[in-house]
């Protein structure tokens, strides 16, 4: 493979923003999937990923569609994308399956569930290497060199008005989106730099707290809570984590913590027990980039509650890391249920992909 950007490059990054930014702005879906920047010289193709371990031999039916869509000599940076069954949002869930060390079973999957590929930067093209054009002509070369692309190749949908980016960052959730990515106009490509804007939906729930990871370098510190929240059955849902504490807070709560410990006999979760020091809660979504980590976790009674933000959920889970908000003495646990929990608007993802008029 020779190109002028060669693998591997670590993907250009963006900072958190609270709005929507004003300015000389490129707006564009924030995609919820694997970010990766395919390198394509002829029949040569490699499917680099945001850690820069290449992700090639697990998306073959990417490397059939990038072959078939592509420039034959470019790097293009982008996301993986698994649409639902529905075709009407997005599958990270499938997502995560993908990555499987069995070739017999990545073939299937790529049957079962194939995945897409979004592209919305474009580092080189023949020999010209793009990396130091402002984004605005790498953006204008990229729609030209994806025009006749068909699926699963797609070009990410971009704008300049402000308020249409608005309009998007409301309604684009129901897809699975995961918010908006504000692009500096005039900014080059920057591998591994914050140059670019990300701006997610930010909410808050009431979950009860089921149990803690210790931390794995203090013995004596609280790693993570675990949190849960009642269904309508009345059992009690793993929904996600909160564990960004200073040390010193890490401890205190270890302290805290203590008086609610118990065995696994009452809990709700007590089919946990059999697969103590292994990958709980949910062993199946574990990350399969880190096979060994240890996920078990130490029971405590479901009695005390905690508000915390998050931007979205995936099935019945906080899609990313909730953040802690403030205590809840008041609240009854019981009462911390799904019902509480702010539904997106409805949107088909074909509509944005533009696969539907």
């Amino acid at each position: 493979m020779q190109l002028p950007v060669m693998p591997h490059v670590p993907p250009m990054l963006a900072k958190s923003v609270k709005q929507i930014p004003t300015g000389d702005l490129m707006f564009e879906p924030k995609w919820d999937g694997f970010r990766s920047i395919i390198f394509r010289d002829g029949d040569e193709v490699e499917i680099g990923s945001r850690n820069e371990r290449p992700m090639t031999r697990y998306f073959p039916e990417v490397v059939e569609a990038v072959l078939a869509n592509f420039p034959n000599r470019c790097v293009i940076d982008g996301e993986i994308v698994i649409r639902d069954t529905e075709g009407a949002g997005l599958d990270f869930e499938a997502l995560l399956q993908r990555i499987h060390p069995a070739e017999s079973r990545v073939r299937l999957l790529a049957e079962q569930t194939p995945a897409s590929f979004v592209g919305f930067d474009l580092l080189a093209l023949d020999d010209v290497d793009y990396s130091e054009e402002p984004f605005a002509k790498r953006r204008a070369a990229l729609e030209q060199a994806l025009a006749a692309a068909n699926p699963p190749i797609h070009l990410t949908p971009m704008t300049r008005d402000r308020a249409v980016a608005e309009q998007w960052f409301h309604q684009f959730e129901g897809a699975g989106l995961d918010g908006l990515i504000a692009k500096p106009a005039e900014s080059t490509y920057q591998p591994d730099k914050r140059v670019m804007f990300k701006i997610k939906h930010e909410r808050t729930a009431d979950c009860v707290v089921a149990g803690y990871r210790v931390h794995k370098a203090h013995a004596d510190a609280i790693g993570s809570l675990l949190l849960g929240i009642y269904t309508d059955e009345g059992s009690l849902a793993s929904v996600g984590v909160i564990g960004a504490f200073p040390m010193e807070r890490r401890r205190e709560l270890f302290i805290e913590m203590q008086p609610l410990v118990t065995s696994f006999d009452n809990h709700p979760w007590n089919w946990a027990e059999q697969m103590a020091g292994s990958r709980t809660p949910r062993a199946s979504e574990a990350s399969r980039w880190n096979a060994k980590k240890d996920l078990s976790f130490v029971p405590l009674r479901p009695e005390r509650v905690v508000e915390v933000s998050y931007d979205h959920m995936e099935g019945p889970r906080f899609r990313h890391t909730a953040q802690f908000v403030r205590w809840r003495p008041d609240r009854d646990p019981k009462s911390c249920t799904y019902d509480q929990l702010e539904e997106p608007v409805h949107f088909d993802l074909a509509e944005i992909l533009g696969l539907r008029q």
